[in-house]
């Protein structure tokens, strides 16, 4: 029997709660005067984690208020100032809402065949179960997570040395790998297969990349973009790449960019010419090839066979001579 509204509103509210754990009580005036901000930066902090303004509605609670408060003790403390205080919340904004969107889809699956199964009624019954079964250790998981990776960058940013111009830019080897044909393929897949397609050609780059020493930066579904710290060593994850996609049927091939120069991290992303670069090398590469640039070829001393290819129109960079690389073939005598 599937649930009147009344029940599905108070569902609603159950579920809001166990993820929020707390009852909305407070307009956005009242949470700001409690958290100890005006109005007008309590708003431009809200709408820096990406949620619209509330007007005059009960949105917030006591943990909001603590929240505000910490931000308005690291303002009067001289600890941060304003502009990197709505920095930082922009990217956890950006990078929260991206979390709980995949976790919500994560979670579909699941939610689907607790239904199907009869162990609730609907999806929102499964989906209060899950909240209140698997919230707190997934919350536990996340901020050991996020410790970990922040040690992790202090000390990426540490290695590089101590003058400002060297916090801000550094030289990388970037990745880009594209699926081939992608948009004729996705085309005759239903929303499904092509949302299994996706995660798992991202989850096989991310453990590719992640074994070589390299990180992903961000994956656009059909293609990830990453970076390494050394040319060979990004070649070799390139390479890769291309060996681990081709083999899997259900996957279709990859073409890999990779350029290496001067890169500005900022606020999670990577910025600079050798991203666009190992773009644009990614869109002219065969199936399961891997081309780079001069600077990348020249890091790469004999390990590797390259080859020199014609030059041809690489928007943003002229007429540039892309180099497919391959590995070195060992020699057999007769």
């Amino acid at each position: 029997m599937s649930p009147s509204d009344p029940e599905r509103a108070e569902l609603r509210d159950t579920l809001a709660r166990l993820i929020l754990r707390h009852d909305l009580t407070l307009t956005s005036a009242e949470v700001t005067e409690k958290g100890g901000l005006d109005h007008a930066r309590g708003l431009r902090l809200w709408r820096a984690l990406g949620f619209p303004e509330t007007g005059d509605g009960l949105a917030y609670g006591e943990p909001d208020v603590k929240a505000l408060a910490a931000v308005a003790e690291a303002l009067d403390g001289d600890l941060l100032d304003e502009s990197t205080v709505l920095r930082m919340t922009r990217g956890l904004g950006s990078t929260m809402a991206r979390l709980a969107d995949w976790q919500v889809s994560a979670l579909v699956d699941q939610i689907e065949r607790d239904v199907q199964q009869g162990k609730a009624r609907t999806r929102l019954e499964a989906a209060a179960a899950l909240a209140r079964s698997t919230a707190p250790g997934f919350e536990h998981l996340m901020v050991y997570a996020w410790r970990r990776h922040l040690a992790a960058a202090a000390a990426r940013v540490e290695a590089l040395g101590a003058a400002d111009a060297e916090l801000l830019s550094t030289t990388m080897t970037v990745g880009f790998a594209d699926l081939s044909r992608f948009t004729a393929l996705s085309n005759g897949l239903d929303d499904n297969s092509l949302g299994d397609l996706v995660e798992n050609f991202e989850t096989r780059c991310a453990d590719v990349i992640t074994a070589h020493g390299g990180r992903v930066i961000k994956t656009l579904g059909d293609a990830v973009l990453f970076v390494t710290e050394d040319p060979r060593e990004g070649t070799r994850t390139a390479l890769d790449l291309v060996k681990q996609i081709a083999s899997r049927t259900e996957l279709p091939n990859i073409c890999v960019g990779l350029a290496t120069g001067s890169v500005i991290n900022r606020l999670g992303d990577v910025y600079g010419p050798p991203v666009n670069l190992a773009a644009r090398l990614s869109h002219v590469a065969r199936s399961n090839r891997v081309l780079v640039d001069a600077a990348t070829a020249e890091a790469l001393g004999d390990e590797f066979d390259t080859r020199t290819l014609p030059p041809r129109p690489l928007r943003g960079f002229g007429n540039l001579s892309p180099i497919t690389v391959s590995e070195r073939r060992a020699f057999r005598s007769r």
